[in-house]
Protein backbone atom coordinates (compact mmCIF):
# COMPACT_ATOMS: atom_id res chain seq x y z
CA UNK A 1 0.00 0.00 0.00
CA UNK A 2 0.77 3.61 -0.68
CA UNK A 3 0.03 6.46 1.71
CA UNK A 4 0.48 9.99 0.55
CA UNK A 5 0.50 12.68 3.22
CA UNK A 6 -0.43 16.21 1.92
CA UNK A 7 -0.95 18.49 4.83
CA UNK A 8 1.79 19.90 7.21
CA UNK A 9 2.90 18.00 10.44
CA UNK A 10 1.15 19.61 13.03
CA UNK A 11 -1.66 21.80 11.46
CA UNK A 12 -4.43 18.88 11.43
CA UNK A 13 -4.47 15.28 12.35
CA UNK A 14 -4.06 13.56 9.24
CA UNK A 15 -0.71 13.11 9.02
CA UNK A 16 -0.97 11.63 12.71
CA UNK A 17 -3.67 9.41 11.72
CA UNK A 18 -2.13 8.82 8.09
CA UNK A 19 1.17 7.39 10.43
CA UNK A 20 -1.17 5.32 12.78
CA UNK A 21 -2.61 3.84 9.72
CA UNK A 22 0.99 2.50 8.67
CA UNK A 23 1.66 1.23 11.92
CA UNK A 24 -1.44 -0.80 11.77
CA UNK A 25 -0.59 -1.98 8.49
CA UNK A 26 2.80 -3.46 9.17
CA UNK A 27 1.52 -5.08 11.82
CA UNK A 28 -0.95 -6.51 9.83
CA UNK A 29 1.84 -7.57 7.80
CA UNK A 30 1.59 -4.74 4.75
CA UNK A 31 4.30 -3.47 2.88
CA UNK A 32 3.79 0.27 3.18
CA UNK A 33 5.25 2.73 1.02
CA UNK A 34 5.16 6.54 2.59
CA UNK A 35 5.51 9.37 -0.11
CA UNK A 36 5.70 12.80 1.67
CA UNK A 37 4.57 15.67 -0.61
CA UNK A 38 4.03 19.36 -0.43
CA UNK A 39 3.04 20.83 3.28
CA UNK A 40 3.93 16.71 4.21
CA UNK A 41 7.60 16.98 3.67
CA UNK A 42 7.84 18.89 7.25
CA UNK A 43 6.85 15.60 8.71
CA UNK A 44 10.53 14.57 8.13
CA UNK A 45 12.45 17.60 9.23
CA UNK A 46 14.52 15.83 12.46
CA UNK A 47 14.96 17.78 15.67
CA UNK A 48 11.20 18.66 16.14
CA UNK A 49 10.72 19.95 19.49
CA UNK A 50 6.84 19.04 20.29
CA UNK A 51 5.64 19.45 23.89
CA UNK A 52 5.61 16.72 26.40
CA UNK A 53 3.21 14.32 25.90
CA UNK A 54 2.09 15.28 22.16
CA UNK A 55 2.96 13.43 19.57
CA UNK A 56 6.26 13.54 17.61
CA UNK A 57 5.47 12.76 13.53
CA UNK A 58 9.56 12.88 13.02
CA UNK A 59 9.88 10.22 15.86
CA UNK A 60 7.03 8.13 14.36
CA UNK A 61 8.42 7.86 10.67
CA UNK A 62 11.38 6.94 12.11
CA UNK A 63 9.92 3.69 14.14
CA UNK A 64 8.27 3.34 11.10
CA UNK A 65 11.01 3.02 8.82
CA UNK A 66 12.81 0.71 11.51
CA UNK A 67 9.43 -1.53 10.61
CA UNK A 68 10.36 -1.92 7.04
CA UNK A 69 8.03 1.20 5.86
CA UNK A 70 9.72 2.76 2.71
CA UNK A 71 9.40 6.49 3.12
CA UNK A 72 10.47 8.96 0.44
CA UNK A 73 9.97 13.08 0.35
CA UNK A 74 8.83 14.70 -2.60
CA UNK A 75 12.52 16.82 -3.68
CA UNK A 76 10.77 19.67 -5.20
CA UNK A 77 8.94 20.25 -2.05
CA UNK A 78 11.60 20.15 0.11
CA UNK A 79 13.60 22.16 -2.15
CA UNK A 80 10.27 24.97 -2.52
CA UNK A 81 10.29 24.95 1.61
CA UNK A 82 14.53 25.18 2.40
CA UNK A 83 14.71 21.81 3.73
CA UNK A 84 17.64 20.01 2.71
CA UNK A 85 18.50 15.95 2.11
CA UNK A 86 20.39 16.50 5.65
CA UNK A 87 17.97 17.93 7.60
CA UNK A 88 15.38 14.64 7.32
CA UNK A 89 14.80 11.99 9.79
CA UNK A 90 17.02 9.41 9.70
CA UNK A 91 16.02 5.96 6.91
CA UNK A 92 13.79 8.93 4.64
CA UNK A 93 15.14 9.18 1.43
CA UNK A 94 14.64 12.07 -1.06
CA UNK A 95 11.78 10.89 -3.69
CA UNK A 96 10.90 11.95 -7.58
CA UNK A 97 7.11 11.78 -9.05
CA UNK A 98 8.54 9.27 -10.65
CA UNK A 99 8.92 7.40 -7.30
CA UNK A 100 5.72 8.38 -6.43
CA UNK A 101 4.01 7.00 -10.28
CA UNK A 102 5.55 3.76 -9.79
CA UNK A 103 4.52 2.98 -6.16
CA UNK A 104 0.82 3.82 -7.53
CA UNK A 105 1.29 1.70 -9.95
CA UNK A 106 2.36 -1.24 -8.39
CA UNK A 107 0.25 -1.00 -4.95
CA UNK A 108 -3.00 -2.91 -4.41
CA UNK A 109 -4.67 0.83 -2.75
CA UNK A 110 -2.91 4.13 -2.75
CA UNK A 111 -4.64 6.31 0.07
CA UNK A 112 -3.83 10.23 0.15
CA UNK A 113 -4.31 12.18 4.15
Amino acid sequence: MTLIINDAPYGTEKPWNALRLASALIATKHKVNIFLLGDGVAIAKKGQKTPTGYYNLALMLGELVKAGADVRTCATCLSARGIEAHELAEGVTVGKMLDLARWAGESSKVITF
